[in-house]
C-alpha cells in the first residue's frame, strides 16, 4: 500500500477555505434556495460600479485590431515595458503631488497577478528563514497566509482604538525586538481606517530607530488596491517619499472594478537604502520566477498602456458608505467611520463574532466575523452592493438590533 505524504500545511490550507469565501459559498446556496433578492450578502469585496467605459472599448478595440499571436503572445517576465512605463508615470505623479521628486522608472516596476501576487512575491523576495514579519490588526487574512508561506513568524499588532489605527507603541517595541517587515494596508480591509501622513510619519521614525538599533534593514510593504477610493479630501500618501525602504503592491482590481482579471504590480522605488534598490528588485523578479508568477496577463498589459490613468466613480460607495453607516449607528450598532475603501467595521454586541454572524443569517444578512482579521469582536460588512440590496437589508438589520436589545435613535 503506497502512503501519501503532503505538506500539511497546505492541506491544512485547503480543507479550512477563507471564512469570507466560506460564506460567500453559502450565499450561493441560500440564493438558489429562496431567491437572490431575499439574501443580503456582505461578505465579498466584488466591487458593484462598472468599470470604465474605456476599459471595455480598448479591450474590445485590442482584440479586434491587433494580430492575435502577438496580443496573446508571452512578453517580458517583468511586464511589457510600455505597461511599466505607464505605471511609472502615474507613480511619478503621485510623489510630485505629494511633495517628492523622487522619479520612477519602469525598470523599478514588476508587474504582476494582482495584489495578492504582489503580496507573495514581496515576501518570498525579503523574507529569510528566522524572519519575523508585523501585522497591524486588523488585517486581510491572506496577510498570514503569504507571510508563512515565505517562511516568516508572523506578529500581530492589535489597534490602539476603535478608529482602527495603529498602537505606536506596541509597534516601537515589536519593530524594536527585531522585524524584517512591516505591512501597512491604506484605506484599510476590513475597517476603511485612512493612515494619514503624520501616521505614517510617526510609523517611519520608529522603523529607523529600529533599523539603527538592530543594524538590520526594516521594510514596509504599502498595500494600496483601494487608494483611490477615499473619502477625504486629501490624497492617498507617496508612502516611499515618507519612509526610503518601501515596497508598493497595487492592484486594479478595486479602483478600475476588475477584481476578476488579476492585474497589479510592485515599485521597488530606488530611494531604498544603500543603493539596494536593484538588489530588491533582482530578488522580485526571482522569486516571481520561482513562484511561477511571471508574464501576468497580456491583454490587461496592453490595457494598461491606454488606460492607467483611468479613475473610479466612487459617488456609488460614497452613497453607500453614508446610507449604512448612518442607518446602522441609529440602530445603536457601533461601527467605525471608514474614510476609505468599501468595508464597514461593526462592533459584535456580544464578544463571540462568530455567534453573532450566525444569528444575522436568521435574518439572512450575511457578515464576515473579525477572528481571522488578528481581532476579535468585530464583523465585516462589505457595502460594494447596490443601493437597492442595502436599503432592503435595513429591516433585517433592526430586527437583529431588536433581537440583542440595542437602542438608537429609531
Amino acid at each position: 500500500m503506497c502512503i501519501l505524504d503532503l505538506p500539511q500545511n497546505t492541506v491544512a490550507l485547503g480543507e479550512s477555505r477563507s471564512v469570507i469565501r466560506d460564506i460567500f459559498e453559502y450565499g450561493n446556496k441560500r440564493r438558489a434556495q429562496i431567491g437572490a433578492d431575499k439574501v443580503f450578502d456582505f461578505s465579498l469585496g466584488n466591487p458593484s460600479v462598472p468599470a470604465p467605459k474605456k476599459i471595455n472599448s480598448t479591450l474590445s478595440r485590442l482584440i479586434a485590431e491587433s494580430d492575435s499571436t502577438v496580443l496573446h503572445g508571452y512578453i517580458s517576465s517583468a511586464g511589457l515595458t510600455d505597461a511599466r512605463k505607464a505605471i511609472a508615470i502615474e507613480e511619478t505623479h503621485r510623489a510630485k503631488m505629494n511633495g517628492s521628486d523622487l522619479c520612477v522608472s519602469y525598470e523599478d516596476v514588476y508587474i504582476t497577478c494582482g495584489a495578492a501576487a504582489s503580496l507573495a512575491i514581496s515576501l518570498s523576495a525579503l523574507i529569510c528563514p528566522g524572519d519575523r514579519v508585523a501585522l497591524l490588526a486588523p488585517f486581510f487574512p491572506e496577510y498570514r497566509v503569504f507571510a508563512e508561506k515565505a517562511g516568516a513568524e508572523v506578529v500581530v499588532i492589535p489597534p490602539s482604538s476603535k478608529e482602527m489605527m495603529p498602537d505606536f507603541d506596541a509597534v516601537e517595541r515589536v519593530a524594536s525586538a527585531g522585524i524584517k517587515v512591516l505591512i501597512i494596508n491604506s484605506p484599510n480591509n476590513p475597517s476603511g481606517a485612512v493612515y494619514d501622513r503624520p501616521v505614517l510619519e510617526r510609523l517611519a521614525k520608529i522603523l529607523r530607530e529600529a533599523q539603527k538599533k538592530t543594524g538590520k534593514m526594516i521594510f514596509l510593504i504599502s498595500d494600496e488596491p483601494y487608494r483611490e477610493l477615499l473619502y477625504i479630501d486629501t490624497p492617498a500618501p507617496f508612502v516611499p517619499a515618507i519612509y526610503e525602504n518601501t515596497l508598493i503592491c497595487y492592484s486594479y482590481s478595486k479602483s478600475l472594478s476588475l477584481p476578476g482579471e488579476r492585474i497589479g504590480y510592485i515599485v521597488v522605488p530606488s530611494c531604498i537604502q544603500n543603493a539596494e534598490a536593484k538588489k530588491v528588485f533582482a530578488s522580485i523578479s526571482g522569486a516571481g520566477r520561482a513562484l511561477g508568477y511571471v508574464c501576468a496577463p497580456s491583454l490587461f498589459q496592453r490595457m494598461i498602456v491606454e488606460c492607467s490613468k483611468e479613475k473610479p466613480d466612487i459617488g456609488a460607495y460614497v452613497r453607500n458608505r453614508n446610507l449604512i453607516y448612518h442607518s446602522l449607528t441609529d440602530m445603536g450598532f457601533d461601527c467605525t467611520p471608514p474614510s476609505g475603501a468599501f468595508y464597514l467595521f461593526i462592533k459584535s454586541p456580544i464578544p463571540d463574532a462568530c455567534a453573532f454572524c450566525e444569528a444575522a443569517k436568521a435574518y439572512e444578512l450575511l457578515l464576515v466575523p473579525s477572528d481571522s482579521f488578528g481581532i476579535g469582536g468585530y464583523v465585516r460588512l462589505a457595502y460594494c452592493v447596490s443601493e437597492p440590496t442595502l436599503k432592503n437589508a435595513l429591516p433585517a438589520f433592526r430586527s437583529l438590533a431588536k433581537q440583542y436589545g440595542l437602542t438608537g435613535k429609531e
